[in-house]
């Protein structure tokens, strides 16, 4: 019986099923503690596990399907190694950095085109399907004969792989658990625990509150992984609105980046936003023609077939051209959804629509709605995209492919209709008009930015080590987070293996309990956390906005001290559930002076970074174009300057291969 259903039945809301012990301290001691049970995180456990360390998990959901990926997956990005593959890790890593104008991860970008085919071939031996073994799409462009591996994106070059990932992240559960692996779920991490209490020390665990239970937790540790999702809390705040209507959970706290900020680690690229999906239709649920969907068959409400144009907008007459580079032979597709935003050169972006559709629509040539013509393709390509990629993407397997089959769509009879919107909305890239459905221009949420790392995917303090699609600066989607959890994990156990535990400071721990339990332990609060995360989300949006100047900058740093101060102190908790929500709140606030430091370092605007201020118009100066790490430290904030190209420069190696080889801790 679910809670709705008990309240019907009897007319009362439940009692709080869990004995509650506010204050009851655990404490776990391990070689490494991996913060993020998602499939990041459940790779680097895997992995420290097998190279010899004792391994914690604290995840703030349930590890069996937690984390963004925790949906599953249809295609895998990186595998560059694999045996049909035309592309090298050092093609993946600089045509990365060179689509983004340099901000990106070079390093880890590497690290993924290194390792990506053996973290997949891993997980093909842990139970995932990873091949065509039913012949279901023998003799297609997509598949290789021999080994049986089904391509996306560019059927030429074979660097990036379809798979069938719907159970992707209970297998990876299942072995993480075999492993031995220490798991704790439920448990909202608060702070980092550093030597001796210090910013910027070695951090030796951290400290967490159980969300049923109340009880606080210490987890001592050797060495820590950071593998935690990404933020949208700050920025965006409609937890009624943006359950399913985005790729990734909205509601997300980027609780991560608050820890390594709180503990002095460095971040990089917080001055980069973006406009947030959120508060349009499920993913696919709409038409589409990207992504997971490219390729499939686009007509308008009279039945004209729209065609698809490479990179350069020269229209395609041929299926085969969908899944090309825009000059084939000589460069290759990058591909779509590994972070990656292309503000200079589209040569290596996937194929989309004919980019006069906004304009046939204007003129009457084209008319309203769209639709995804299933029924008008060939068979085998409504079922690569119907039957393999939609039943296998994140967040599309229960409520696209099972319930609009169960009330009756069928791909061979039906079309699948396009959101219909305002004609500026409709554009080239129109395969997402369904998430960014006429989107508020003010909602924002993180970019790229994240933990600066060196070529062991370590923090700049040390015993931090960072992995996944979203804590990790510049890194990637599904597959990369997979990559660089399982790099780390070895990289945590060999730090582990040579660095002896450090008792952390009582102080320390007690400060960070004496402030996590305030909101159940005072009396007279007045602010629920939904309260408080409106207005801190209204804050950030207002002082953090497309209207920056170094006084606006100041002043949202004052508004949020205020509200902290205020609000904050008022806000109450019931249980120990509402007590993660209120913690996490408050972290998100602390999260928010790492964005306001971030946008008074840069000055100048940047179109390649989304940012812009007034006080500084001039656009992408080539004196600005580096990174502006950000960390505090106990004396107050600290900013250096840092070259795009840190990761092969002194003390690294001026060779990709080079840098690899000596550090990446192989067997």
């Amino acid at each position: 019986m679910n809670w709705h259903e008990y309240v019907n039945q009897t007319g009362m809301l439940p009692l709080w099923p869990y004995e509650v012990n506010y204050g009851k301290e655990n404490v776990v001691e391990t070689d490494v503690l991996v913060i993020g049970g998602g499939v990041g995180g459940c790779r680097a456990a895997i992995s420290a596990r097998q190279h010899g360390a004792t391994v914690a998990v604290a995840d703030r959901g349930v590890t069996k399907h937690s984390g963004q990926g925790g949906a599953g997956v249809d295609h895998w990005h990186g595998a560059v190694r694999n045996p049909c593959s035309k592309v090298t890790p050092e093609m993946y890593s600089d045509i990365a950095m060179e689509v983004s104008g340099g901000y990106t991860n070079g390093a880890a970008r590497y690290i993924i085109g290194m390792e990506g085919w053996d973290t997949l071939l891993e997980l093909e031996q842990m139970g995932v399907q990873i091949r065509d073994e039913d012949d279901d799409f023998k003799d297609t462009m997509w598949r290789d004969e021999e080994t049986k591996l089904l391509f996306a994106y560019d059927v030429d070059n074979k660097h990036c792989l379809r798979i069938y990932g719907n159970n992707i992240k209970p297998v990876v559960d299942r072995e993480m658990r075999s492993l031995g692996v220490q798991v704790y779920e439920r448990i909202c991490i608060t702070s980092l625990l550093t030597e001796n209490g210090i910013k910027g020390s070695r951090v030796i665990g951290a400290t967490g509150v159980n969300d049923r239970t109340g009880e606080f937790y210490i987890f001592k540790a050797k060495a820590v992984v950071i593998a935690t999702g990404g933020g949208g809390r700050l920025g965006s705040f409609a937890p009624d609105m943006t359950g399913n209507g985005s790729m990734v959970d909205m509601n997300m706290t980027g609780m991560g980046h608050t820890l390594s900020w709180n503990a002095g680690a460095e971040l990089v690229l917080m001055d980069s936003l973006s406009n947030a999906t959120g508060l349009g239709y499920a993913p696919y649920s709409m038409g589409n023609s990207d992504n997971t969907y490219q390729g499939v068959r686009v007509i308008d409400a009279d039945g004209k077939v729209i065609p698809y144009a490479n990179s350069k907008g020269e229209l395609l007459t041929e299926e085969r051209q969908i899944f090309q580079s825009s000059r084939p032979g000589e460069n290759f597709v990058i591909g779509h959804g590994i972070g990656l935003n292309m503000p200079v050169t589209r040569d290596y972006g996937i194929t989309n629509l004919d980019p006069s559709l906004s304009k046939q629509l204007r003129s009457g040539k084209l008319k309203l709605p769209l639709y995804d013509d299933f029924p008008g393709m060939d068979p085998e390509s409504r079922k690569i995209i119907w039957n393999l990629m939609l039943a296998h993407e994140g967040k599309c397997r229960v409520p696209i492919f099972e319930n609009m089959q169960h009330w009756g769509f069928d791909p061979e009879q039906d079309m699948l209709q396009y959101a219909v919107t305002d004609h500026p909305f409709v554009c080239a890239m129109v395969s997402w008009m369904g998430l960014d459905h006429n989107p508020p221009s003010w909602i924002s949420t993180k970019r790229a930015g994240g933990i600066l790392t060196d070529w062991r995917l370590e923090a700049s303090i040390p015993g931090l080590f960072v992995a996944g699609g979203n804590p990790l600066f510049g890194s990637g989607c599904h597959g990369e987070a997979h990559t660089t959890g399982r790099y780390c994990g070895r990289q945590a156990a060999a730090f582990a293996k040579n660095h002896p535990a450090v008792e952390p400071e009582r102080g320390q721990i007690d400060r960070e309990k004496d402030e996590c339990y305030t909101p159940v332990l005072k009396s007279g609060g007045d602010v629920g956390w939904r309260e408080l995360n409106y207005a801190l989300t209204r804050v950030f949006q207002d002082y953090c906005g497309s209207h920056k100047t170094e006084d606006i900058l100041n002043l949202g740093i004052k508004r949020m001290s205020d509200l902290r101060r205020t609000e904050g102190m008022r806000t109450f908790a019931n249980n120990p559930h509402e007590l993660a929500r209120v913690i996490e709140c408050y972290r998100l606030m602390d999260l928010s002076n790492c964005y306001f430091e971030a946008a008074k370092a840069r000055k100048c605007s940047s179109k390649l970074l989304n940012f812009f201020r007034v006080d500084y118009p001039e656009v992408d100066p080539p004196e600005w174009k580096k990174f502006l790490p950000v960390s505090q430290t106990e004396k107050g904030v600290n900013v250096r300057d840092l070259p795009c190209d840190y990761y092969l420069q002194a003390p690294y190696n001026s060779n990709l291969r080079a840098n690899y080889e000596q550090y990446a801790e192989l067997d």
